[in-house]
């Protein structure tokens, strides 16, 4: 334990870092402190070494958003049997393995909603496993927009399985798509579209950034977006925002250069122009 000071340490993510990356770093360094303190309360150490600051985060880039039009673009491009599922992640923001866990019991076209109940998730074997949601949160009731309605309704009646218990998405075979095979799918729907380094979690990104810009309370967005905490809420919100001051700084260019194409200037209103 003598050696392992902050110091140390300091050297020791960079060596780590040279054979794997950053994020394992960052969770290494998280697993080692949590040990370390253990090892404090139990008194086998005086000190946890471990004070370095914000070396246990995980620093990710921000991840695309893809546009209304992007939406559509791709879900024209992929095979029409998923181009509901992409127009359903896009515009009401479920999971991969939530799309992929729905039954037919769960999609209410008369009402215009979706049960979110199960996920479907792939294990390193290659099995997979139907769970619940990985917290209370996830399971929910998301409405869905009208505008896509009848696109939902066409996929049921071509594509799903019948009966209640019918899954909603499987693929050509009959079997229930894998992660993998659809991703070869996206990547080539994506060269058809023209678009570049958008994965398909993104297009969650687009739906509660969406929500958001509709001006939904915090509350709101964990309700449709699943989330137990705030904190993703409110990021969503917090780049609606972003996004709100730049429309009206481009509103406000716009009403400048108006008033200035009719002689208006910046004189007030019922004022004589200079």
């Amino acid at each position: 334990m003598r050696s392992w000071r902050p110091s140390w340490l300091r050297t020791w993510g960079p060596k780590l870092a040279a054979g794997t990356g950053p994020t394992t770093v960052a969770k290494a360094y998280a697993l080692l402190r949590a040990i370390l303190g253990t090892a404090l309360s139990d008194q086998l150490i005086r000190r946890n070494p471990c004070q370095i600051k914000g070396a246990s985060t995980v620093h990710t880039p921000e991840r695309p958003t893809a546009t209304v039009e992007e939406v559509y673009a791709l879900a024209a491009a992929v095979q029409p049997r998923f181009r509901a599922l992409v127009l359903m992640a896009g515009f009401l923001g479920p999971r991969w393995g939530e799309l992929i866990g729905l039954h037919r019991r769960d999609v209410d076209l008369e009402h215009g909603a979706v049960r979110v109940r199960r996920s479907v998730a792939e294990l390193d074997n290659g099995q997979r496993e139907i769970k619940a949601p990985k917290s209370a949160a996830g399971k929910r009731t998301v409405s869905i927009p009208g505008v896509i309605v009848q696109e939902i309704r066409e996929h049921l009646e071509t594509y799903a399985e019948p009966g209640v218990d019918g899954r909603v998405f499987v693929g050509a075979k009959g079997a229930t798509s894998r992660r993998n095979h659809f991703n070869l799918l996206w990547r080539k729907a994506c060269r058809k579209a023209g678009i570049k380094g958008l994965h398909f979690h993104d297009l969650r990104h687009t739906g509660n950034t969406l929500a958001a810009s509709t001006g939904a309370s915090t509350r709101e967005l964990m309700a449709r977006m699943g989330h137990s905490t705030a904190r993703a809420a409110l990021i969503y919100q917090h780049a609606s925002a972003d996004r709100d001051r730049l429309i009206a700084d481009a509103l406000s260019k716009l009403v400048q250069g108006t008033r200035k194409g009719t002689g208006e200037g910046n004189g007030h209103a019922g004022g004589t122009p200079g």
